[in-house]
């Protein structure tokens, strides 16, 4: 899933002090998680709009912001109220925001989010990084993404400075190349490993802008 926070209240005021009135949008998929998209997090932006002198002509939810036919047949329903407003606020990640400045050219679309990174959760509420999208996977030799969590994205090893398990950038964690060990020695493929190391990583791969076509079924 993709996590977001909230921006400091200080950087929307900065962002939205040219505006008077507002339509809200939200995501019920990751944001909703992060509680950054939920009709919480929308009743509670729109209370403070409102509390700020400003005002806010309606609000929804999308079902999947990043999904842009379907986004725009959602939101076609509140064309009127839209049109009341100077802007947009996307309760959403950056992609959900590009789904709304595509839909709509012509009109201020400010995102009240950061978007942070791709994650699991752990517990309810709370993530942690676990892919960084480098478009080529490394999760079938190593169990666990080198690339994202080791701060180096050292691939054949951890690096001459971990001491003690520990991370030499962040000695509060383990050095994420002993977690793969591990993995590595419960599946009985250490010998293996060393035969045959990972290659220089081809970031080439993970250039921007990237973009992908899914195959038919059945292809």
């Amino acid at each position: 899933m993709i996590v977001s926070k909230k921006k400091p209240i200080e950087d929307l005021s900065q962002l939205l002090k040219r505006y008077n009135s507002f339509f809200l949008i939200g995501c019920s998929e990751c944001a909703s998680l992060c509680s950054t998209g939920n009709e919480e997090a929308i009743l509670n932006l729109k209370g403070w709009l409102e509390k700020e002198g400003k005002k806010v002509t309606g609000w929804f939810i999308a079902k999947t912001g990043c999904q842009i036919l379907g986004t725009k047949r959602e939101v076609s329903k509140y064309k009127d109220l839209i049109d009341e407003s100077e802007c947009i606020l996307t309760l959403s990640c950056g992609s959900g925001t590009q789904t709304i400045v595509e839909l709509f050219e012509d009109k201020p679309v400010i995102p009240t989010n950061d978007t942070l990174f791709i994650g699991n959760m752990r517990r309810f509420k709370e993530f942690e990084e676990k892919c960084r999208a480098c478009g080529e996977c490394f999760l079938a030799i190593t169990g666990v993404c080198v690339v994202t969590l080791c701060p180096k994205s050292m691939l054949n090893g951890p690096c001459g400075g971990y001491k003690n398990g520990k991370c030499e950038v962040n000695p509060q964690r383990k050095c994420v190349w002993i977690t793969a060990f591990s993995i590595l020695e419960s599946r009985g493929v250490v010998d293996s490993f060393y035969e045959s190391l990972l290659g220089p990583k081809d970031w080439s791969k993970a250039s921007s802008p990237r973009n992908y076509k899914a195959m038919e079924k059945g292809s």
